[in-house]
């Protein structure tokens, strides 16, 4: 009996609440293969929320979205940036394979608004992808407002904010914390669904396809589309 209660535990079938589930969700891989191997379904989660952390802006969390971005630029639906704290640079964003054509970057004139054009972006089922550069204060409401907005527009929506917020619960479907060390990109894996697993992975670095505000006279910026939009 023993041996038989053994051979059923050590069946690949089986998890146990200290292993980490290797879900069957609906995902768009990182591209980034170390990432994908600790993710649900193996990459981003689609149609849901992530949620990224960094200790400061420009360490790196737009170049780790870059791979999925660029794939997700080959379809006809629509890429959404809304309050991005930095000019995107167009010829980066063309290196890394995305499509300039299918982008649209959105600065909306306050906090209110930015929630505002990030949850329509995410329920339009016009956007494959919407990345959110939240208020430094935003409300958990709000925060499940966008995952909800995400699972029904069917939209992988990528929300950013500063590392102190990395104590709180979110609604998020997976949540990373991102921390720069001399060559690399420590990521912290905070919440994700499937249960427990590997907790840090270390990226190597990559640049960041955003040109700071001091240079944006020096550089030709790329005009995108502009979006109206009206209170509701």
């Amino acid at each position: 009996m023993l041996g038989l209660s053994k051979e059923i535990l050590d069946h690949p079938a089986i998890w146990r609440g200290s292993q980490y589930a290797k879900v069957a969700f609906a995902s768009i891989p990182t591209g980034h293969s170390v990432l994908d191997e600790q993710l649900p379904g193996g990459g981003w989660p689609r149609a849901a929320l992530t949620e990224i952390l960094a200790e400061r802006q420009g360490i790196g969390e737009f170049a780790l979205l870059m791979p999925a971005l660029a794939q997700l630029s080959k379809s006809r639906e629509w890429i959404a940036l809304v309050n991005p704290p930095y000019i995107p640079y167009a010829p980066a964003l063309a290196n890394a394979g995305v499509e300039l054509a299918r982008v649209i970057v959105l600065h909306p004139g306050n906090d209110q608004e930015s929630l505002w054009a990030a949850e329509r972006c995410l329920r339009s089922k016009a956007c494959s992808a919407v990345v959110f550069w939240a208020p430094t204060h935003i409300e958990h409401t709000s925060c499940r407002r966008l995952q909800w907005a995400a699972e029904a527009g069917q939209t992988w929506g990528v929300m950013c904010r500063e590392a102190y917020w990395a104590r709180h619960t979110s609604p998020a479907a997976l949540r990373l914390l991102l921390e720069k060390t001399p060559d690399q990109l420590k990521i912290h894996l905070l919440k994700r669904r499937g249960g427990s697993g590997v907790r840090e992975i270390f990226l190597d670095e990559a640049p960041v396809p955003f040109i700071t505000p001091s240079q944006t006279r020096a550089v030709p910026t790329w005009q995108p589309p502009r979006l109206r939009h009206r209170a509701a």
